[in-house]
């Protein structure tokens, strides 16, 4: 588990750290006094510590000082957040099928290298997430409701097709509509699980309703949106008389809609990038952060570090075979 912030209940114990600096500053005195020494005898305790064997009193010395900070730091009773994996939660799959994905900057075409990576996201998620898939061009198409059911998915998944226009926030709905079609937990059915909407494409909204406001709308539902622009500036398709037709990726209207949503936007121009980028949302989306109370932590540390300055110390005042 990683902590992703740090606090404590007992701050006004992190005083007593103020003994670190102090025995660091007399022991860096000491060893200068001791090295401006010329000529003079060795004996007493410096008999003990030969020049050959300086680098173990530094680190014994300085095991020393940081068990006093570790077991320190132990007493103020640190907590913070951690990630823990989640054995529940639902995903909606959002994959734009407008005609620009068939663009072929991104190879083999954008929606075929989005087919490729959206297989292996959802394969890769833990096998207690729901996934829903749904399309969307001039309107979204709820391909497959929420289900465990990965072959299912995946087989949707390799059957889209290709349609005119493009709704974004008819689509960001559609999602919402679907929670209630989440199955219930069998040990919590009052609680659903959380959900997330991950939303790819590759432009803008040219009809249907305001994608912001459907996001504001899953901000209240407490549904963080995660976008994905994929393609690159340079991408084009033919028309009916082949002529290139610029099909730029667009990255504004994603970026806010991952912003009012609470969640996060991508950008990916390549199909390694897009699975690097879907990787970050499984593991987003995969976990949840809890407080949790982590003394533990820096008491193991603590005793780690006395044992390595008891080692140090021991080496210094005994001959070994």
């Amino acid at each position: 588990m990683t902590v992703l912030a740090l606090e404590f209940m007992f701050k006004s114990r992190l005083a007593v750290l103020w003994v670190v600096p102090v025995f660091l500053g007399i022991y860096l005195i000491w060893t200068l006094i001791k090295g401006r020494r010329q000529g003079a005898d060795r004996s007493g305790l410096e008999a003990l510590f030969p020049k050959r064997k300086a680098w173990k009193r530094h680190v014994a010395v300085v095991a020393a000082v940081a068990t006093i900070a570790s077991l320190t730091l132990a007493w103020a009773k640190p907590f913070g957040y951690v990630d823990i994996p989640r054995e529940r939660a639902t995903v909606f799959l959002v994959i734009d099928v407008s005609l620009s994905m068939e663009a072929a900057d991104v190879k083999p075409t954008r929606l075929k290298a989005a087919q490729e990576a959206a297989k292996q996201f959802v394969n890769e998620l833990p096998p207690g997430f729901n996934v829903s898939l749904i399309t969307f061009a001039a309107l979204p198409t709820t391909v497959v409701q929420p289900t465990t059911d990965r072959g299912a998915i995946t087989r949707a998944i390799d059957r889209i097709t290709l349609a005119q226009s493009t709704a974004i926030g008819d689509a960001i709905y559609a999602a919402l509509d679907g929670l209630v079609l989440i199955p219930p937990d069998p040990d919590h059915p009052d609680e659903p699980p959380p959900a997330a909407i991950v939303l790819l494409s590759d432009g803008d909204s040219n009809t249907g309703r305001l994608s912001t406001t459907a996001a504001m709308d899953a901000k209240t539902l407490q549904v963080p949106i995660f976008t994905i622009a994929f393609g690159t500036p340079w991408g084009y398709i033919l028309d009916e008389r082949n002529r290139q037709m610029p099909v730029e990726v667009k990255t504004e209207e994603l970026r806010e809609i991952a912003r009012l949503s609470g969640g996060k936007a991508y950008t990916a121009d390549t199909l390694d990038k897009l699975n690097e980028v879907y990787q970050g949302i499984s593991r987003s989306i995969g976990y949840e952060k809890i407080q949790d109370e982590i003394t533990e932590r820096f008491v193991g540390a603590g005793v780690l570090l006395g044992i390595i300055s008891l080692l140090g110390v021991m080496s210094l005042a005994a001959r070994w075979p």
